[in-house]
């Protein structure tokens, strides 16, 4: 069948590779067709809104929409430390292709890449934490993959016992294993009847409740899983010595522990292992958005070798778990690359002082605009902004609806300043910052000023609202609930 024509929507036939690869699908055309056969809801109030593009990269750190704006990307949900589409992975993986004789489908079979990205993996542990000399590394494509097997991994390692422990506002991805770890009740929604029942949620940050929990219940507890920094929730920080104590606790009842880095391992906090830096000693641990530079996706799961053993150790068990795509070699061989890339200049220390610089003024900022942002929070390269609700209504349901509304304004509002910022699925109202952690200086310092900019034109919450326009926000409102 021949190509559709380029100049209006395809209304049949095929879209070829060279029709995208050449430019011919316009950037209307790509909008209606997202909308029309994709997520289109989402398409459709990112249109509405303005700030979803379609983009042309300018460099890794700068973006360009339809109308010519130039654009600072302050987003990429920490999977991007070396920005979008980095020279340096770029040159690399067109050498691969060209020069590898590596089977790129490794399921069944040994391969280089993987051999080295799994050695360097541990190296790199066992060398910030003790009790991970040996350890084993199972390989997935994203994180909430990798968090599906470290749960299995957990379970195999402890059959009898049948609850998992997990933190208010945690985040650990949208699948089914996943999804029952993550405390939100509109992500879970419809799901709840197929969801793993056999879990104890405790506040964030209480090591008073978590050694109550492991007291009543420890023998049946077959992991306490956390996130080191709660991420989706805005980056909110624990407090001084709670994962430290989480993994005594643990440990003196032999209850695993599962440290969820996929947001804040390989450096975008400051450390290799958020986890390790706070004290804690994981049993498994998650890694996966920075591991395949933007480019690929790749997840890993770290187990140590007695844990590893029982699901995966045996003629019997071996085939337990497995990943179709996970491991194959050129997820592996951007994911040894990225590594490189983040040990070779030290992304860890560097992402540790810039924050320190981007958080002095977002924190000067709060105190200048505190009719503006609530609060600001910081941890090496991961920001976090939330903004006071731009009205305030007296029932519940109607506060969540305001912190949505607010959320998407803010984000609205600095993007026409030419900053795009992060969601937090946990809170709505909280804008985060999650720069490349190779951003250079100068655009590092620029995007501040932007963002400090934004915050002169919309000094309140409620100018959010005052300065989108009424126009606007019934366009956002009939996009948001009555279209279907």
């Amino acid at each position: 069948m021949t190509s559709p024509s380029m100049t209006s929507p395809p209304a049949s036939g095929f879209i070829r590779a060279d029709d995208v690869l050449q430019g011919r699908l316009s950037d209307a055309q790509t909008v209606f067709l997202e909308k029309q056969y994709g997520h289109g809801k989402l398409i459709r109030l990112l249109e509405v809104v303005g700030v979803g593009g379609p983009f042309k990269v300018m460099s890794p750190w700068e973006l360009e929409d339809a109308r010519g704006q130039q654009i600072i990307n302050a987003s990429g949900y920490a999977a991007l430390p070396f920005g979008d589409n980095p020279p340096e992975l770029n040159t690399f993986l067109r050498e691969v292709l060209e020069k590898t004789d590596q089977v790129m489908f490794g399921q069944q079979s040994i391969t280089t890449w993987r051999a080295a990205l799994e050695t360097n993996l541990v190296r790199l542990l066992a060398r910030e934490s003790h009790d991970h000399h040996d350890s084993r590394v199972f390989f997935s494509n994203s994180g909430t993959e990798a968090v599906e097997a470290a749960i299995k991994f957990a379970q195999a390692a402890r059959p009898k016992a049948k609850y998992l422990i997990n933190f208010t506002r945690a985040y650990h991805g949208k699948t089914l294993g996943s999804l029952a770890i993550t405390p939100n009740p509109n992500l879970q929604g419809p799901f709840r009847n197929i969801l793993n029942p056999a879990v104890i949620t405790l506040p964030f940050g209480d090591t008073e409740a978590v050694e109550r929990a492991i007291k009543r219940v420890g023998d049946q507890v077959i992991a306490v899983i956390l996130e080191p920094i709660l991420g989706e929730a805005g980056v909110r920080l624990p407090p001084p010595g709670f994962l430290k104590r989480v993994g005594e606790v643990c440990r003196a009842a032999g209850v695993l522990v599962i440290a969820d880095e996929i947001q804040t391992g390989l450096g975008r906090t400051g450390h290799w292992f958020e986890s390790v830096a706070q004290g804690l000693v994981p049993d498994i641990l998650t890694l996966a958005k920075p591991l395949g530079g933007g480019m690929l996706p790749v997840g890993a799961t770290i187990v140590r070798h007695e844990i590893y053993k029982p699901l995966l150790g045996s003629v019997e068990t071996v085939k337990r778990h497995s990943n179709t795509f996970g491991g194959n070699s050129l997820a592996m061989a951007v994911g040894l690359k990225s590594l490189e890339l983040l040990m070779d200049h030290d992304y860890p220390a560097r992402s540790r002082a810039m924050g320190e610089r981007g958080l002095k003024r977002l924190t000067a900022l709060q105190r200048q605009h505190p009719g503006l942002l609530e609060d600001v929070r910081g941890a090496g390269m991961l920001f976090a902004m939330n903004f006071r609700p731009v009205a305030k209504l007296p029932f519940s349901a109607q506060g969540a609806l305001i912190s949505e509304v607010t959320g998407m304004l803010a984000l609205v509002a600095f993007y026409r300043r030419g900053v795009l910022l992060n969601f937090s699925l946990n809170a709505a109202r909280t804008m985060r910052l999650t720069p490349a952690m190779n951003m250079p200086d100068e655009l590092f310092d620029r995007m501040f000023s932007q963002v400090e900019a934004a915050a002169a034109e919309y000094p309140s919450s409620f100018a959010l609202a005052q300065k989108y326009g009424l126009p606007e926000l019934l366009a956002l409102g009939k996009a948001a609930f009555l279209e279907p």
